[in-house]
């Protein structure tokens, strides 16, 4: 088993912590592909690097684009309202030019305490 650690804004944090939000997306670039199931993920709040949640990869959801990912999989899991909701999100974080580089991952955990 690995640890990884994935830092996020506020928000998205929050949706982790609470619970609502069981899917972290990313590119399925280098660092990612060494994450395997079983692995444990430390999320931290970029805003307070003290706030952080431990969790355990569960799924690893991987698809060509955020818009297959976000459109085959139940978009509450992201902790977004919509597959387009979300596609509008992650655009401000990712060019459409590194999705076809890299293609994308659906990092499916549970916490912990779980």
């Amino acid at each position: 088993m690995t640890a990884h650690i994935l830092k996020l804004h506020s928000e998205p944090f929050a949706a982790i912590a609470s619970g609502h939000k069981t899917i972290e997306s990313r590119l399925y670039d280098e660092k990612r592909r060494k994450i395997q199931l079983g692995d444990q993920i430390m999320f931290i709040n970029r805003t307070n690097p003290k706030q952080t949640v431990t969790a355990t990869v569960v799924g690893l959801l991987r698809y060509a684009t955020f818009h297959d990912l976000f459109s085959h999989n139940d978009p509450l899991k992201f902790g977004g309202e919509s597959a387009e909701w979300l596609e509008r999100q992650i655009d401000e974080f990712y060019s459409t030019a590194d999705q076809e580089r890299y293609g994308v991952l659906g990092i499916e955990f549970e916490h912990e305490s779980q």
